[in-house]
């Protein structure tokens, strides 16, 4: 059937779908957000962003000016869209281990509208093996859309410009789902990398517990060398000053946000918890 918008952003109000959505829109794609916050939804139509991220409104105001750009929180206008990209929370439970119960929720409430047409994306960071236990447990359903993982890894607040210079990853559970999601960035992204959906899965896990790894160790030098009454900065800028092999270690404090540390505790369940490094990680920060 013939397809009012090229996507829909399921959970596209918030911090990594709105950027998408707005991105998308302004590359002359017609874009639909759903999201059950009404709130967030109400400003997005104001053209105000719900959230600090540089340079946004502008194309936020043009994308609604133009339609290219339309807000719901009517779930049923899923199916209008030849694209459904899923951008929830890291399914985890209470005590931040992996869990499919958020993201196989939202299928099931996604499942009366899916078209076996469709491509069905998932952009959020999931545990290994989830794009394939989603793929499965649609079609024991009896759906069975082409289903892609497209992992987000941009910067809060620099979304604009790293979703149009970042390489874009995209896996599929078949190569049609791979195809069509390589053609779905293609629209945004400067380069394509194509890797199976549990290599792109572990890209994104790894990725953010190396970085939480990186936090966690130049913590822990700032332990030591405040204990033994030394400036950790001017350590640092000795370290780094035209030194290329430390320039990537970063400075001390807070750091990471809730994601970082999250991915780590999903890997280290993913490796039956032989991860020494990620456990001395999360003891330090």
């Amino acid at each position: 059937m013939a397809s009012q918008f090229d996507l829909c952003v399921v959970g596209g109000a918030g911090r990594a779908g709105l950027p998408l959505s707005i991105v998308f829109a302004s590359r002359g794609q017609r874009v639909l957000i759903y999201d059950l916050n009404r709130q967030a939804l109400s400003t997005i139509s104001a053209g105000k962003m719900p959230f600090m991220e540089s340079g946004a409104e502008p194309l936020l105001n043009a994308a609604l000016q133009n339609r290219s750009l339309q807000v719901t929180s009517d779930l049923s206008m899923v199916e209008n869209a030849a694209v459904v990209v899923i951008v929830i929370g890291t399914p985890i439970d209470e005590f931040l281990n992996p869990s499919l119960k958020a993201i196989l929720s939202c299928i099931d409430e996604l499942v009366p509208y899916v078209r076996n047409d469709q491509l069905l994306v998932l952009r959020s960071t999931v545990y290994p093996g989830v794009t394939e236990a989603v793929s499965k447990y649609l079609s024991s359903k009896g759906k069975q859309p082409k289903i892609a993982f497209c992992p987000e890894r941009i910067v809060q607040g620099k979304a604009m410009e790293e979703l149009l210079t970042l390489p874009q990853i995209v896996s599929g559970t078949t190569s049609e789902g791979e195809e069509a999601a390589a053609a779905l960035f293609g629209w945004i992204a400067p380069e394509i990398v194509r890797l199976s959906p549990i290599e792109a899965e572990l890209v994104k896990l790894l990725s953010n517990a190396y970085r939480y790894i990186q936090f966690a160790t130049t913590n822990q030098f700032y332990l030591i060398a405040k204990a033994a009454g030394v400036d950790y900065n001017r350590v640092l800028d000795g370290m780094k000053r035209n030194y290329p092999r430390m320039s990537d270690i970063p400075r001390a404090g807070f750091a990471a946000g809730p994601c970082l540390i999250k991915d780590t505790m999903q890997l280290a369940a993913f490796c039956k918890n032989r991860f020494s490094l990620g456990h001395a990680a999360m003891l330090v920060i």
